[in-house]
C-alpha cells in the first residue's frame, strides 16, 4: 500500500514530517511518496523554487526508510491537479494496489470543491490527517461523498484499491511553513521546527 502525500513544502517542516509518520506507521504503509506541487490551482504559487523546495525535502526524508520524493508534478508543464497526479501514479502502479492520498482537515473540507472529487475517489483512498477526538464533517457536499465510505479500521484500505475515507489522528504540530519564511526573514531561528538536516542546508545556503 502507497501513500501520497502533495504540499507546497515551502519549506518542509516537522509538521508535515510528523503526521506523516503518524501515517506510516499506524497504517503500516510500503511506501510514502511526497509530491511537491508544481503549478497551483488554488492557491498562491510556491515562493521558493523548484530545486531548492526539492533538495530540502530530499535532505528532510533521506534517512528515513520508505519516505521519499516524488518529482511528477514538478516536471509537469501545466497547472497541478491532484486527478492527474492520480492518473499518472495509477498508470505505473496499476489498479489493484491500494493508494492513500493524504491530507490534512482543513484541505478535505474543501475536498468536494476540487477537480473530479469523485474520480480522485476511484483512483486512490481518502486519508484525512486529524487531531484526536475530532468528529466528522457537517457539509452536506462532503457528507454525500463519504456516505458508505468512512473506514472504522484502516486495516479497510488494504481490502481495495481505492474509495475508502479513513480520519486518521496523527500528532498535530503547530508549525507553519509561512511563520518559516517570515522568522528567516527577520533573521530568526527555526531549530526544532525543521529538521536539522533542512536546518543546514538553508544555514549552507544563506536562509
Amino acid at each position: 500500500m502507497i501513500g501520497v502525500f502533495g504540499g507546497t513544502f515551502d519549506p518542509v517542516h516537522n509538521g508535515h514530517l510528523r503526521t506523516a509518520l503518524d501515517v506510516f506507521e499506524a497504517l503500516a504503509l510500503d511506501e510514502l511518496r511526497f509530491v511537491p506541487l508544481g503549478r497551483a490551482v488554488h492557491r498562491e504559487q510556491p515562493l521558493t523554487p523548484p530545486e531548492r523546495r526539492l533538495a530540502l525535502l530530499r535532505a528532510a526524508i533521506e534517512h528515513q526508510p520508505g519516505f521519499l520524493v516524488d518529482e511528477r508534478e514538478l516536471r509537469r508543464d501545466r497547472p497541478s491537479y491532484t486527478v492527474h497526479t492520480l492518473e499518472s501514479l495509477r498508470e505505473e502502479l496499476g489498479d489493484e494496489r491500494p493508494l492513500c492520498l493524504l491530507l490534512g482537515r482543513d484541505a478535505f473540507s474543501a475536498f468536494h470543491t476540487w477537480r473530479q472529487p469523485e474520480r480522485i475517489l476511484e483512483l486512490a483512498h481518502l486519508v484525512v490527517m486529524d487531531r484526536p477526538g475530532h468528529g466528522l464533517p457537517d457539509e452536506p457536499e462532503l457528507r454525500a461523498l463519504m456516505e458508505d465510505r468512512v473506514a472504522r479500521d484502516g486495516a479497510e484500505l488494504r481490502t481495495r484499491p481505492a474509495g475508502v475515507i479513513r480520519f486518521q489522528p496523527v500528532t498535530r504540530l503547530d508549525i507553519s511553513s509561512s511563520d518559516i519564511r517570515q522568522r528567516l526573514a527577520r533573521g530568526g531561528s527555526i531549530r526544532w521546527l525543521v529538521p536539522e538536516a533542512v536546518l543546514a542546508l538553508l544555514q549552507r545556503e544563506g536562509g
